[in-house]
């Protein structure tokens, strides 16, 4: 049960992207919680923020990391040095709201079991974004055949149709608050991953762990989705698909992994394959085939034992 207005740490990430970094810290000011810290983590941009950071926003705490560890390893970074009694990871690219936080809190007041909280994400409301377009509200367990699933309200306008508070199978990246106790009872987020399907796999550990994982839609957070790394490039076609199929690796049985391998060398494959070709998109087939190669032919045995749960 958590004390009256516990001590929470923000923790984001910047890579090559201060103007969308230095808006979300602006943004920190709508919060009507008084009891914060900020950590910004620099992934090891070409032209290092530090010293803009360090005199336009003095209150934030800013570590510069040697390398770009990507978003698990920048913010176990973070996670290193916060000293709040629960951790708020927020994107760079997002901007908060005057609720963005206080219903959350309320929440884990409520449910002793409760592990991580999200609230409610809707898209920016920039030009061609209807306000408020609902990105997440929630998602459904990750299909032991397809390794697909389904995140709740996606694309939907928001009238209030999501009010209460509801368990959810995976928390998203964006924006959840991790209570102290996960961190100290499943570790840090997995970096095996660098970008993409990191917070499923550490959902799926805190699930494991015995922790309930809810979204809050009294809580919201806007999201300028795909800012960072842009809306389709190759580079995201490789880790989407890479860590997809890493993702069922360490999650899944041996069964089922064999049943998803099958689904995805005689499905998923050619259709991905075609798809690309009629787009002209050659690169993401290059990238893609990179990913199932990382995975099955490239030190594949290697990993197993590792990979695979006892």
């Amino acid at each position: 049960m958590p004390s009256k207005d516990p001590f929470i740490s923000i923790i984001t990430i910047n890579y090559n992207q201060l103007e969308v970094t230095c808006e979300m810290l602006d943004s920190i000011s709508c919060l009507n919680y008084p009891n914060i810290e900020v950590i910004v983590v620099d992934n090891h941009s070409s032209n290092s923020p530090l010293e803009y950071l360090k005199n336009n926003y003095p209150w934030v705490k800013l570590i510069a990391s040697p390398q770009n560890l990507g978003f698990a390893g920048g913010n176990n970074l973070g996670i290193k040095i916060a000293k709040g009694d629960y951790l708020y990871f927020i994107n760079n690219d997002t901007e908060l709201l005057e609720n963005s936080l206080n219903p959350l809190i309320e929440l884990f007041e409520q449910k002793p079991s409760l592990g991580v909280v999200c609230p409610k994400i809707c898209y920016y409301p920039a030009q061609g974004v209807v306000k408020d377009t609902i990105q997440y509200v929630g998602a459904s367990q990750v299909s032991t055949l397809t390794a697909r699933n389904k995140i709740l309200g996606e694309g939907e306008i928001d009238k209030g149709q999501y009010k209460q508070a509801m368990k959810t199978a995976y928390a998203h990246g964006a924006a959840m608050l991790v209570s102290r106790e996960v961190i100290d009872k499943v570790g840090m987020m997995p970096e095996e991953f660098f970008l993409y399907y990191e917070e499923l796999d550490w959902s799926e550990q805190i699930r494991r762990a015995g922790f309930e994982i809810y979204v809050e839609p009294r809580a919201m957070i806007y999201h300028k989705e795909s800012v960072s790394i842009g809306n389709a490039s190759p580079f995201k076609t490789f880790y989407l698909t890479r860590n997809r199929i890493l993702f069922m690796r360490r999650n899944r049985s041996k069964l089922q992994f064999l049943l998803f391998s099958i689904f995805l060398f005689f499905i998923t494959i050619p259709k991905n394959i075609i798809s690309f070709l009629l787009k002209g998109e050659f690169e993401h087939i290059k990238s893609f085939l990179k990913a199932i190669q990382w995975n099955y032919f490239a030190g594949a045995k290697k990993q197993q034992k590792e990979l695979f749960p006892a």
